[in-house]
């Protein structure tokens, strides 16, 4: 079967909920409010722990609801899948984390939410990450802070907490 190219706008409606849901038939996105799921049997349960069979084990590793927001957001941003946090903090840490191990080192600008910046500047201190902090105002102030071991540029859409604005595709070239 051919898949079809959807607009954007009927992506924010629909992607990663085609079809009506299997569970109740509803055309809207039920919410499903469940911490845990039951299972057949003992050997079902056995699969999904132990990852041979796809399913819902608990809600803070998937959820259908979250499943279609997770599909939707890769629809919409063209990515293969994408994964839903509780909060930035978590998100940042993930992202951080997947590509920064002991010994790297991260550049950030100086204009961060106090809570990342904390992160940045004592969490993963601990864990053997460190992190040079620029001002992004400043001409090549991330360029000349790269160093061999520099795994990500950190920056946010807008800084906190003034709402500055960095030129990405100039920090990009």
């Amino acid at each position: 079967m051919k898949k079809r190219d959807y607009k954007f706008e009927t992506l924010q409606l629909h992607a990663g909920q085609e079809n009506p849901d299997p569970a109740t038939g509803a055309r809207a996105v039920p919410i499903y409010q469940t911490t845990s799921y039951v299972f057949e049997d003992c050997a079902q349960a056995e699969g999904r722990f132990n990852l041979s069979q796809s399913g819902n084990i608990y809600t803070r590793i998937m959820n259908p609801t979250t499943d279609v927001f997770e599909r939707r957001v890769a629809a919409l941003e063209g990515g293969i899948a994408a994964l839903a946090t509780a909060s930035g903090s978590a998100a940042i840490t993930y992202a951080i984390q997947n590509i920064a191990h002991a010994g790297d080192h991260i550049v950030s600008a100086n204009t961060l939410y106090g809570g990342t910046y904390n992160l940045f500047a004592n969490t993963f201190r601990d864990f053997g990450i460190s992190a040079t902090f620029v001002n992004p105002d400043e001409e090549n102030s991330f360029e000349k802070a790269i160093r061999p071991n520099t795994k990500a540029i950190f920056i946010e859409s807008l800084g906190n907490p003034n709402s500055s604005i960095i030129d990405i595709e100039a920090l990009a070239t």
